[in-house]
């Protein structure tokens, strides 16, 4: 049987590190006697022979680089351009992570406006672990289709109401998180579209304002941008910023899917002057806003608060928030009822939601998935006799319209997404949101970064992804015999079982 083989590093380190020194002097003997130009090759050689002796005599936080070198460091280098291997040369187009190529491209396609269509038959999976959407025998025609609206507001009647004509929206990503060109172009890309922008919970900086699309202001636990010192809400910056005529609804936001049951991240790399002063923070270190808002302590508390928000905004008024124990949230929604205070509508975030900074642990062990969420939070609602007092979203990995769909079918009356639009931006999911490094300029500061997006070019391809969005939103509407989005329900649905084999319940 033939031996197996294995790379032996510390072989490879012995002549590495005895090969440096002797080259060195190789190449100086041979400048010295032969030709001066050697000793360019002295100079180089010395030089990687130095290092080589910082790294294995005088640092101390690296044993890999005490114990090997510059092999070590060639491991290092080879681990940060993992990633961009794996991308480009050895994963499948469905093996990527958090989105696979082939979910990717069908976003790129649709915001360059061009035929998103496939062949040769689907490259996914299909076990019974998945939602599929069943077509009818008597499809409907697309011009027989009711034109999807959605009101905001319309239980209370407000007359600030505010009325959605798409049922899409740009979900929560802050001035911070993003650079200020990408929110330029998304707040462009959605004025031309038709569609709202909300803010996130950076306060509102006048790059969302220039632009003149609808916003949603949301408010996160740390509330900048309406805060007093202490952290609750100061009344007065609220009530101006809600009579801006850009903003058109309120969102109170308790929890999203990134990180559950922890505030919002900015890390330091990514906060300028500007946004210090924004946010009224230092920039040498991370922002962490607290993981709940200090009037929110209870359900009685919490729905008092939603109640003092409606009342000084005299816009909708809408909460997000990521699902964790069932039991509080039909406590929340009793609390509504007693108090006849009900948001306006509830935004559900999926635990597999998230475009910015959020600890490991955080994003991979907490939090309830959107498609198991979002049915149980209709239930409920259902249940305790008030699903018609609110509206519901739905986000979380919604990024092309069967998706969206499956979601208008559990029970949401609308999507928010915030990665399908930083894909439509040109995002290529290099996972670098975090430092400062964005490649193509949408989660960096770095002016130099920032200067490859384009405001213009990137805000027709957001206003491109809506538009084929909603076409395919329509086609497959009809395709399931409906008529109106109302229609919409769990009986359009073959739902996985639950092993993710066999046929699922028809």
């Amino acid at each position: 049987m033939a031996a197996s083989w294995t790379v032996n590093l510390e072989k490879i380190s012995r002549v590495v590190n005895f090969g440096l020194p002797a080259l060195t002097l190789v190449f100086f003997l041979a400048g010295y006697f032969s030709s001066f130009y050697f000793h360019f090759l002295t100079v180089f050689f010395l030089l990687m022979t130095l290092i080589n002796i910082f790294y294995r005599r005088v640092q101390k936080d690296h044993a890999l680089l005490t114990n090997f070198g510059w092999v070590a460091q060639g491991r290092y280098l080879l681990e940060s351009i993992g990633p961009e291997l794996r991308q480009y040369l050895f994963t499948t187009d469905t093996e990527e992570r958090p989105f696979s190529r082939v979910e990717r491209m069908e976003v790129y396609r649709k915001s360059k406006d061009i035929d998103a269509s496939s062949a040769f038959g689907s490259q996914l999976e299909f076990d019974g672990g998945e939602y599929k959407l069943r077509h009818s025998m008597y499809p409907t025609l697309v011009a027989e289709a009711e034109p999807y609206t959605l009101t905001f507001g319309e239980e209370r009647g407000l007359a600030e109401a505010y009325t959605i004509t798409k049922p899409v929206m740009i979900s929560a990503m802050s001035y911070g998180s993003l650079g200020k060109n990408a929110v330029r172009a998304l707040a462009r890309g959605a004025r031309k579209a038709g569609v709202p922008m909300n803010t996130g919970e950076g306060g509102l900086p006048k790059y969302h304002l220039m632009e003149g699309c609808d916003l949603i202001f949301q408010m996160g636990t740390a509330k900048f941008g309406c805060r007093n010192e202490d952290g609750s809400l100061h009344e007065g910056r609220l009530r101006e910023i809600a009579r801006l005529p850009q903003v058109k609804m309120i969102e109170i936001k308790f929890s999203q899917g990134a990180k559950p049951g922890k505030g919002g991240l900015l890390p330091r790399e990514k906060i300028t002057r500007e946004i210090a002063e924004l946010r009224g923070v230092p920039m040498d270190r991370d922002v962490i806003s607290p993981p709940s808002h200090v009037e929110c302590t209870d359900p009685d508390a919490t729905v008092r608060f939603i109640g003092r928000v409606q009342d000084i905004s005299e816009l909708p008024v809408g909460i997000k928030f990521c699902l964790g124990r069932e039991a509080e949230f039909r406590a929340l929604v009793r609390a509504m009822a007693r108090h006849q205070i009900f948001p306006d509508y509830i935004a559900l975030d999926g635990a597999e939601g998230g475009t910015g900074a959020a600890p490991k642990s955080f994003m991979d062990d907490l939090g309830i998935p959107i498609l198991t969420a979002l049915p149980a939070v209709h239930q409920i609602l259902k249940e305790e006799e008030v699903r018609d007092r609110l509206k519901l979203l739905a986000a979380g990995k919604l990024i092309n319209p069967g998706k969206q769909l499956i979601a208008l079918s559990l029970g949401a009356q609308a999507v928010y997404t915030a990665r399908g639009f930083m894909l439509a931006l040109g995002c290529i999911q290099a996972l670098t949101c975090n430092r400062n490094t964005c490649p193509v300029g949408i989660t960096t500061h770095n002016p130099a970064l920032q200067r490859g997006l384009d405001i213009e070019v990137k805000s027709e391809r957001v206003k491109n992804y809506v538009v084929n969005l909603v076409h395919d939103h329509y086609e497959l509407l009809t395709s399931l015999g409906k008529r109106s989005f109302r229609e919409l329900n769990e009986d359009n649905l073959l739902l996985p079982t639950a092993a993710g084999t066999g046929r699922g319940r028809l």
